[in-house]
């Protein structure tokens, strides 16, 4: 009798940690293609803030001129 017990409340426990695994599993993957956007979106900001600095040194030189 206590099997059949045990198997009645722990059989839907089972059942929804697996559905919350894998809800987590997914919530990873889009997380992690989130991040990889977001870091080239940070290295093209990079890139653009290092051209302007190198503008704005250009700038100084002609003016020492």
């Amino acid at each position: 009798m206590v099997p059949i017990v045990v198997a009645l409340i722990s059989g839907p426990l089972v059942i929804l940690m697996q559905k919350l695994r894998k809800e987590n599993s997914d919530q990873h993957a889009q997380g992690q293609i989130l991040l990889k956007v977001l870091g080239a979106k940070v290295d093209k900001i990079g890139s653009k803030i290092d051209s302007h600095i190198g503008w704005h040194e250009g700038q100084e030189d002609g003016k020492n001129l």
